[in-house]
Order: C-alpha cells, then structure tokens, then sequence
C-alpha cells in the first residue's frame, strides 16, 4: 500500500460515518467515499494541513450533491438502511459506523430535513465541524450556517429519537412489548408504550393484506392505536429474532426463512416512543440474516 492510500485509508472509517447520517444509504455512502478517494487522487494534498477535515469537506460536498438529486426524483422520506447485529454482539465496523447514536429514528427524521439543513446539523452538531467550514460547502456565512442546523435541531428535538442508554434494558421493554403482543394482552401492551408513541413503516410493495397488519403507509401515533396493529401483526404467524438495529434493541421477523420485517424502536424512560419499521421486499432481501441465525 503505498503512502497515499494509506493516508486515506485511515480516514475511510470517518468519511463512511459522515455520508451515512448524510445519505441513510450505506450503498450510497460508499459511493461517496469512493468519489471522494477519486478526487483526492486527482488532488495535490502535500500542503493541506488538515487532510481529515479537507476530506470531510470533500465528501460532504458529494453527499449534499446526491441529496439535492434525490430530492428532485421523490418527495417522501424513506426508511434508511440498516445495520443489524446480533444482540450483546455488535462488530467493530458496525460501531464505528453507528457511533454517536446514529439510531434509525434519527436518521428517519434527518430524511425530513432540507439538504442544506441535513449538512449542518451532521456535520457540526455530530462531528463538530466549525461553522466557518460549513458555509462555503452550503454557499452561505457562517451565520447561516448557524441558522440551518439551529432549524434542523428544533425538528430533531421534537421527535423521540434518542433512546435510554442501557441496551440490556431497551430489550427488556421490547421483549415485554413482543410478548404482550403475542398474548394479545392489551393491557400488557399499553404498559410499555408512550402515550405518544409514533410508528413509521416502509412498506414498499407489501401485498394490501400484509400493510393493513403491519400499520399504514403513513405514521401512527398514539399508544391504542399502536397496540392494536402490533395485535393484527402478531396474528400473522412470523418468527421474530431478536437484534441490535443500529445499535438498539430491535427484531427481525421471517417467513419461511425470509425476511419479512425489520424493526427499530427506540426506548426511552422505560417506554417505547418510537417503532420504526422495514418492511419493503425489495429492500429486504438484500440483507444478510445468518448473522442472527435466522
């Protein structure tokens, strides 16, 4: 290897991090890494002082390009990939990637956000970066800059995307919620939600019947009504596995082998506040399920 992809290399990690929460896409965030190594290739970097932050730089340039085209060809936010792990087990690739609470929820909320917004917020708010460095990526002052992820931090902050940070006990509540489900115990179920629990679902081209168990194609909100469709989704008949989805407690359920459903919930105070789930066939066959033993 010789020098100069060794010093990129060493970034590779990082900048995988950043065009992730930037994209919600690993396959898009890899792209992005790999036009970034193409542009620093092409570069003379010898009197760069700060390669991380000039790559960083670069790669947030990249990113924000596929999120202004991706805005162009649809308008509704979609469920991002996931990352799933065994439960107590997460591989050290999949730690660095998911570090500073890169949960779902977050990521689904972020996809509401403009571009620019979307830029401020991950670039400063998550990994620190100046402002006086962001605004020439999003053509504004530093005071605008400010101003984008001031914006994008008041929609995060109003909804439930951070969960508690005990693990074991984010799998008890959606343990106890799965089986509380299962029993058809309605009460059961009320305990451990929020009051104002919200799911999400991508449903993607689930047949009519298997939407109407797993929830709609718009969020749900409230503890009965959520109850009641985790009641119709248990009638079903799946296999649920546990697992760690981005870094939460989450479960995996499957059809005669095939992955049916993905879901993320984030636990706060004990509750569930959040559920968010992937249910698009297309999407999840792509995913590698024995590493859950599924």
């Amino acid at each position: 290897m010789d020098d100069e992809t060794e010093q990129f290399e060493e970034h590779r990690g990082h900048l995988r991090a950043v065009a992730y929460r930037m994209l919600g896409s690993l396959s898009e965030a890899d792209d992005a890494v790999q036009e970034t190594w193409i542009r620093f290739d092409r570069t003379d970097t010898a009197g760069v002082d700060n390669l991380r932050g000039w790559l960083t730089t670069v790669v947030s340039r990249v990113s924000l390009n596929v999120l202004r085209s991706r805005r162009t060809r649809r308008e509704d936010p979609v469920m991002p990939d996931v990352v799933l792990d065994r439960p107590g087990e997460t591989d050290p690739e999949h730690a660095a990637l998911l570090a500073d609470s890169v949960g779902v929820a977050l990521l689904v909320v972020l996809d509401t956000l403009s571009a620019p917004e979307r830029l401020a917020f991950v670039l400063h708010d998550i990994f620190a970066v100046p402002f006086e460095e962001i605004a020439p990526i999003v053509e504004r002052s530093p005071e605008a800059a400010r101003q984008l992820a001031s914006r994008a931090r008041r929609r995060i902050q109003g909804e439930a995307t951070v969960p508690d940070v005990d693990v074991e006990r984010q799998r008890e509540v959606v343990d106890a919620f799965l089986a509380a489900s299962r029993d058809g115990d309605f009460e059961a179920l009320l305990a451990v939600l929020d009051p104002d629990v919200v799911v999400r679902a991508d449903q993607g081209a689930v047949p009519a019947g298997a939407v109407g168990a797993a929830g709609s194609s718009g969020p749900v909100r409230g503890a009965e009504a959520v109850a009641r469709r985790a009641m119709v989704f248990a009638q079903i008949g799946l296999l649920t596995h546990p697992a760690l989805v981005n870094g939460v407690a989450g479960a995996v359920t499957t059809r005669d082998g095939v992955a049916f459903s993905v879901g993320a919930f984030t636990v706060r105070g004990g509750k569930i506040v959040a559920l968010d789930i992937l249910a698009d066939p297309d999407r999840l066959r792509e995913l590698d399920l024995t590493i859950l033993g599924a």
